[in-house]
């Protein structure tokens, strides 16, 4: 999941300038209003003109934004308070610097804040302990970081109109108005979602001056990329110990690239317990056709190829418990492809500083839909045991949307860890290591999509263009399966997918057929069916208010 995570966080600023086709790219499909979900624009008008925000720009990239004291007249300000803030990940070296400028920047607000952070080694124990033991106001949340689990128990603060319009004007002000429902279950909102939503098209990254050794010129489609992985197991594994894919652990990220031929979504991602659909234009699909990923001809014929690469020394055979991750392991020269987002070109520009290297990058699936990250794959959410909400819900909105502040938690000092040109395009200095752009979780939640870093790889651009005519949303991106009424029976489920899944996405496996077979068996003795049920009469519930 880390990897996962970073490498979406690498992407970010490669994809600014074609966000405007995320959000709406599927809005035939999405005509109806749910009546279950907070729509915060529409009482934006009626609330805002307690709180002037005249002379702000129109919108976030259009000058700066400066939030001031007298903005939050619904907040108590009278006392001095502490906001304590939750983040996962590893602290950066120059944390305490960053930290020191934002609470001299809050003394006005008479507010400072304490942070702190669940490395990555420890957040999965951790974080629910971290929400139950009430020192906590704001935390850092996802789908993927227990954001279902935790609102279930009641563990976020209720969000609702009237409380954004007054103690958020900013967010209330220039929060993309659809990205709301993303983080709204069962009618509550529970968290703010992050103010971007990037195109998330799925590439592969070789090694091209190996593929040129052996006269492979370039890669057009997945059958391309099966002959380049061969070639190099059979004819350079074995003379220079470089592995065609260096896996570790599972390999998910090229799934992602080999259902793309198909134009797919999934209608729930949740660890490996995914459910998948065949997108069909202008259309949602029905309960009918969404299926459990293990359970399609896709997955079955993915396996297989995958059982073809190992058999034929693609990856190491111990490539389910190997500790360096594939994009690592390409970068020092240990593999010779990589397969996820435009993330792969921190690490083609990694290798290539080593002397007759030479990456290259290839869209395997140009005629395919290219698919956009969620607003709320990364959010802040305000603790339900915040001694004071309201304050917790200023210092949110600071995050998100003063210039000063933004900038600072996601790229650190100006002049120390990066510079600005005459484009307003960032460049990150040699100092940078102390605190890397998107450094901290928070910083993926607060994004606005307005900073663009300068000198950007054009390989990279080329690909992201080409984006720009095939960027769909997932039309069923605003269902939220609460899985409260059958917690046991996902969890018992997620047990069997974890022990089998990474095996068969790495081809290490004996039968494919019969290996599928018997993990299937395993999920409905689990409980699978009993899932499906409430996932079922979910969707088609909320599917009928679209």
């Amino acid at each position: 999941m880390k990897k996962k995570v970073l490498s979406i966080v690498l992407s970010m600023a490669m994809t600014a300038n074609i966000l405007a086709g995320c959000g709406s790219a599927a809005g035939n499909a999405q005509s109806g209003a749910n009546t279950g979900d907070t729509v915060i624009a529409d009482e934006a008008t009626a609330t805002a003109g307690a709180v002037s925000l005249e002379g702000l720009p129109a919108a976030i990239g259009e000058g700066i934004v400066k939030a001031t004291p007298e903005m939050y007249k619904d907040v108590d300000l009278s006392k001095h308070k502490t906001v304590n803030i939750t983040l996962i990940g590893d602290t950066p070296t120059a944390w305490s610097d960053v930290l020191a400028k934002t609470n001299e920047y809050l003394e006005p607000f008479n507010t400072d804040v304490e942070v702190s952070f669940l490395s990555w080694s420890d957040y999965q124990q951790m974080y629910s302990l971290t929400l139950t033991g009430g020192q906590v106001d704001l935390i850092f949340t996802a789908p993927w970081c227990f954001m279902y689990t935790e609102a279930a128990k009641g563990s976020f603060y209720v969000l609702d109109n009237a409380f954004v319009a007054k103690n958020m004007p900013l967010t209330n002000k220039y929060q993309a108005p659809e990205s709301w429902d993303e983080t709204t279950i069962s009618g509550q909102m529970i968290a703010v979602p992050s103010n971007q939503a990037s195109p998330m098209g799925k590439i592969v990254a070789i090694r091209q001056d190996l593929a040129d050794k052996y006269g492979i010129s370039s890669l057009n489609n997945w059958n391309d990329y099966m002959n380049f992985v061969k070639t190099i197991a059979e004819k350079e594994t074995p003379e220079s110990g470089i592995y065609a894919l260096a896996a570790a652990g599972d390999n998910n990220e090229l799934w992602d690239v080999y259902r793309q031929q198909e134009d797919t979504f999934l209608a729930l991602d949740s660890d490996y317990f995914d459910l998948i659909y065949n997108y069909k234009k202008g259309e949602l699909p029905d309960a009918s056709d969404i299926k459990l990923v293990y359970e399609t001809d896709l997955f079955k014929e993915y396996a297989k190829d995958m059982k073809e690469l190992a058999d034929a020394g693609a990856w190491s055979r111990s490539a389910l418990t190997n500790t360096v991750t594939d994009d690592d392991a390409f970068g020092n020269l240990q593999g010779a492809s990589i397969a996820w987002n435009t993330s792969v070109f921190t690490y083609i520009e990694q290798a290539e500083q080593t002397d007759g290297v030479v990456g290259a990058a290839y869209d395997l699936t140009k005629n395919n839909l290219v698919g956009c990250e969620n607003y709320s794959n990364n959010d802040m959410a305000i603790a339900a045991g915040s001694a004071d909400p309201a304050r917790a819900a200023m210092v949110l909105d600071i995050l998100k949307c003063d210039t000063y502040i933004n900038h600072l938690w996601i790229l650190g000092v100006e002049g120390e860890h990066y510079t600005v040109n005459d484009a307003g395009e960032y460049t990150e200095t040699d100092k940078a290591g102390d605190f890397p752009a998107y450094a901290i979780s928070a910083s993926w939640a607060i994004k606005n999509g307005d900073l663009k870093e300068a000198g950007e790889d054009p390989r990279a651009t080329e690909v992201t263009d080409s984006w720009e005519e095939r960027v769909v949303s997932n039309p069923t991106v605003t269902f939220v399966f609460d899985d409260s009424n059958v917690a046991d029976y996902k969890a018992a489920v997620g047990t069997v997918l974890k022990d089998y899944v990474p095996m068969l996405e790495l081809g290490l496996v004996d039968d494919v057929d019969a290996t599928i077979e018997k993990m299937i068996k395993e999920c409905y003795d689990s409980g699978l069916q009993n899932v499906l049920d409430e996932f079922d009469a979910q969707y088609e519930a909320w599917k009928a208010t679209r």
